[in-house]
């Protein structure tokens, strides 16, 4: 940032009195310029034994099988964007059950967070950022191609959780260095 969105000044980085951390500040009107993390919401939709998945057709990862889910929009909640990302990404309707999984991705900034769902009815398709929609079971799914690390976790948490009869809510921090076992 180099340039203060409220007046257009330049920018200076410095730790504001009070704060604990450098942050973009404006000495011409006083504004302090806090970047918070981006907040992802999304989705398990399931109908009968099986888990939707859209490939994706944008970067990153295009190509890869993901849950739907993308970035909040201003005056949403989450609930609300997880729907929203359901019918963008496989034009289904959901009925969302508990919050499920909670990724905090330091790294990049960034906070996941994944519903259990149902689908209302069987009908989907590929929306503008999918390349193709389709339901997997356990055994279908493509382990190796699947986009990014919470996705990968919460498919693997909620597969557990479904054969021992019961589903937990599950709060973590995923860091760089952390790396998925493929296919186990």
């Amino acid at each position: 940032m180099n340039y203060c969105t409220h007046c257009g000044t330049s920018l200076r980085r410095g730790i504001p009195e009070g704060d604990d951390r450098p942050r973009h500040i404006c000495d011409a009107c006083g504004t302090i310029h806090y970047q918070n993390p981006k907040l992802i919401a999304g989705c398990i939709p399931v109908w009968q034994d099986r888990i939707l998945l859209c490939k994706r057709a944008i970067e990153p990862r295009l190509g890869y099988w993901t849950l739907p889910a993308g970035f909040m929009e201003l005056g949403e909640t989450l609930p609300d964007a997880a729907r929203r990302e359901a019918r963008e990404e496989a034009n289904i309707e959901v009925e969302l059950d508990s919050v499920y999984t909670i990724f905090s991705l330091p790294h990049i900034s960034q906070v996941y967070v994944f519903f259990r769902a149902q689908m209302l009815e069987e009908r989907y398709s590929a929306g503008s950022e999918t390349l193709e929609a389709r339901l997997f079971r356990e055994d279908e799914i493509p382990w190796t191609e699947i986009s990014f690390e919470t996705v990968y976790r919460s498919l693997r948490l909620f597969f557990a959780d479904r054969k021992h009869g019961g589903y937990s809510f599950r709060l973590e921090t995923i860091m760089p260095d952390q790396r998925r076992m493929m296919g186990d």
